[in-house]
C-alpha cells in the first residue's frame, strides 16, 4: 500500500524535493560560476534542451540569492506572451504583468505592479520594459538580479524588443537597472534567428543582445546521478533497483534527466507489478517501460519526433539514418539540432540516446506501419513453438519492397534514407506483437544495424541481427557482399545473436527486378549469413 505523500519521480515541470526524487539542481551547474558572474554584473545564458531541468534550477538559484541578503532576485517565465506573436504592445503588457505577479510573491514587492499600466501607457509597447526596470532597480535598496525562463518562446518583433530594451538599460546596472540578467531557453541567444514582421527581415540574437558575456549548457545527468537518484526511491520504499535495471535505464536514458525519470516512474509507480515494494525493478521491467512511453507517444517525445519535419533537421537526421559518408549539413544545422537534444553533445555525430533513436524512425515511419496493418499478419511468420521465422518475413518483404518501395520512398521526407525506413517499418510491425528492434546507425558507418529481439510464448528470448547496406554507382555487388557479411559477423558476436542477415538495398541506375531480387547464404566461420537483394 503507498503511503500518502510519498516522493515519486518527477515528469511534469520544476522538481519540488518535498514530493519528487531529485538531484539538487544547483549541483548540476558551475554555481560558483554563476555567483561570480552575477556579482561582475554580468548578463549571460543558460540554456539546455527542453525537459532537462533548466526551470528547477533558475528557481533553485532564486532562492538561494535571496537568502543571501545580498540581492533581490526575481524569476519570470515569459512563455506567457507567446501567445501576443508580433504584438509588441500585447506582449510587453503580459510580460510585465508576469513580472510583477513573480515580485510580489518572491519579495513581497509591490512596485512593478503599481507602475507597469502608466509606463505602458506612457512609454508604448518598444519602452515599457526598459522604464519599468529602470525605474524598479532605482527604487530598490538592494541590487536586482531578473532571471527570464523561456525568452525564446517570444516571437519575431515581441523577442527582438525585449533583447534590445534589456540591452538599452545595461550601462545604468546596477543602480539604474538590474544588476545582472540571465536568458534561459533552449538555446543560445546568439544563435537566435528571429523573422522582424516589421522589418521584412531577419536579425541575429547576437546582435540584439551583444551584451552577453558566457553561455552556459546545463547537462544531463552522470551516471553516478542516475544511482543516486534511483538511490533515494530505495532509501525511501526499501525497493531495490536490480544492478541490470540501473545500468539499462543509463544505457537507454545516456542520463537524459526526463527519460530516467519517466523510465523509473513507469516501472515503480505506473506498473501494478512493480508497485509491490518487496519486489527488485529488474531490466526486464525498464525493457517494458521504454515500450510503453514509446507506444505511449508522450508528451516529451511527441514534441521532440514533432521536429523531425523541420528542414535543418532532416539536413542532419537523414545522413544518420542512411550511414551517409559525405553529409551535407552546416554547422547551424548541427547546433540547432544539438541544442534541441537529439543529438549527442559531443562527437562523433549521434543521435543522443538509444530512445530517441527508436522514435525518430518510429515517427517518420508511422502511417506506413498503419498503412501495413492490413498486409501483415504477424502469426503467419510464427513456427508451431511461438519461434520467429525471420527468413519468411524476409522472402515476404522482398515482394513488398518491389511492389511498393517506389510509392512509399517518394512519399518519405527522408528519401535518401527511404528503403531502410520502408525495412524498419516492416518489421516494427511484426515485432510490436512479441518483441522489440536496437538500432544502431551513424554517419561514416555506411550501414544500419538492427537487432530484432523476440521472446516467445513458452520463454528464453532469440536475437537475429539485419545489416542494411547500399549499393551505390561505382561500387560492386560482390565487394559490397564481402564487406556487409564480415560486419554482420562481427555484430552478431557482439549481441549474440542466434541468425544473421545482411540486406542489400540496390541503388545502381537500370537494375531490373529480376536482378535486384535475390536470396543465398555466405559462410563466415561456422555459421552462414543470409543475404538478400532488393
Amino acid at each position: 500500500m503507498l503511503r500518502v505523500g510519498m516522493k515519486d519521480f518527477n515528469t511534469e515541470g520544476p522538481v519540488d524535493p518535498s514530493i519528487h526524487y531529485c538531484i539538487p539542481p544547483l549541483e548540476r551547474v558551475d554555481r560558483d560560476e554563476i555567483l561570480h558572474l552575477i556579482r561582475r554584473r554580468k548578463y549571460f545564458v543558460l540554456h539546455a534542451p527542453r525537459q532537462t531541468g533548466k526551470t528547477s534550477t533558475l528557481k533553485a538559484l532564486a532562492d538561494t540569492l535571496n537568502a543571501t541578503g545580498k540581492y533581490g532576485c526575481v524569476y519570470a517565465n515569459f512563455e506567457v506572451g507567446q501567445t501576443a506573436r508580433e504584438d509588441v504592445p500585447e506582449a510587453m503588457r503580459v510580460l510585465l504583468g508576469q513580472i510583477a505577479r513573480r515580485a510580489e510573491k518572491m519579495l513581497q514587492d509591490t512596485f512593478v505592479r503599481d507602475v507597469r499600466l502608466n509606463v505602458l501607457e506612457e512609454h508604448g509597447g518598444h519602452g515599457a520594459l526598459n522604464e519599468t526596470l529602470a525605474r524598479w532597480a532605482s527604487a530598490r535598496e538592494k541590487p536586482l538580479v531578473l532571471l527570464i525562463d523561456e525568452i525564446d518562446s517570444l516571437e519575431g518583433d515581441s523577442l527582438i524588443s525585449v533583447l534590445r530594451q534589456l540591452r538599452a538599460g545595461y550601462d545604468e546596472r546596477p543602480d539604474g537597472f538590474p544588476q545582472s540578467v540571465i536568458l534561459c531557453g533552449v538555446r543560445d541567444v546568439r544563435d537566435y534567428r528571429i523573422y522582424s514582421s516589421s522589418l521584412g527581415a531577419s536579425v541575429t540574437g547576437g546582435s540584439a543582445f551583444n551584451i552577453r558575456a558566457k553561455s552556459l549548457r546545463l547537462g544531463d545527468f552522470t551516471q553516478d546521478e542516475v544511482r543516486s537518484l534511483l538511490g533515494q526511491h530505495t532509501a525511501e520504499t526499501g525497493q531495490e533497483f536490480e544492478a541490470g535495471a540501473v545500468e539499462r535505464i543509463w544505457e537507454l536514458t545516456r542520463g537524459q534527466p526526463w527519460l530516467v525519470n519517466a523510465l523509473a516512474l513507469e516501472a515503480c509507480f505506473e506498473d501494478k507489478a512493480g508497485r509491490d515494494r518487496s519486489r527488485p525493478i529488474g531490466a526486464e521491467s525498464i525493457d517494458r517501460a521504454r515500450e510503453t512511453l514509446i507506444v505511449g507517444r508522450v508528451t516529451h517525445l511527441d514534441q521532440l519526433a514533432a521536429r523531425l519535419s523541420e528542414d535543418r533537421v532532416r539536413r542532419v537526421i537523414e545522413p544518420l539514418l542512411e550511414g551517409s559518408l559525405e553529409p551535407d549539413w552546416s554547422d547551424e544545422d548541427m547546433e540547432y539540432v544539438r541544442d534541441l537534444g537529439l543529438i549527442a553533445p559531443d562527437d562523433p555525430v549521434r543521435i543522443a540516446n538509444p530512445i530517441y533513436r527508436e522514435v525518430v524512425p518510429r515517427q517518420l515511419t508511422s502511417v506506413l506501419q498503419s498503412r501495413l496493418a492490413g498486409f501483415i499478419r504477424p502469426g503467419s511468420y510464427l513456427r508451431f513453438d511461438g519461434s520467429l521465422d525471420l527468413r519468411r518475413l524476409m522472402q515476404h518483404f522482398q515482394g513488398f519492397f518491389r511492389d511498393h518501395s517506389e510509392h512509399w520512398v517518394e512519399r518519405f521526407g527522408y528519401r535518401e534514407a527511404g528503403p531502410q525506413l520502408i525495412l524498419q517499418a516492416f518489421l516494427q510491425r511484426l515485432v510490436n506483437s512479441g518483441g522489440r528492434i536496437e538500432r544502431e546507425f551513424g554517419v561514416g558507418r555506411p550501414r544500419t544495424d538492427l537487432l530484432v529481439v523476440w521472446r516467445p510464448p513458452g520463454g528464453g528470448e532469440a536475437r537475429y541481427v539485419i545489416e542494411c547496406k547500399v549499393l551505390r554507382p561505382g561500387r560492386s555487388l560482390e565487394a559490397v557482399i564481402a564487406q556487409g557479411v564480415r560486419q554482420t559477423g562481427e555484430y552478431m558476436d557482439v549481441a549474440g545473436a542466434d541468425e544473421g542477415h545482411l540486406v542489400v538495398f540496390e541503388l545502381r541506375p537500370n537494375r531490373t527486378w529480376s536482378q535486384r531480387l535475390f536470396h543465398r547464404q555466405e559462410p563466415l566461420g561456422e555459421v552462414r549469413i543470409d543475404v538478400w537483394g532488393v
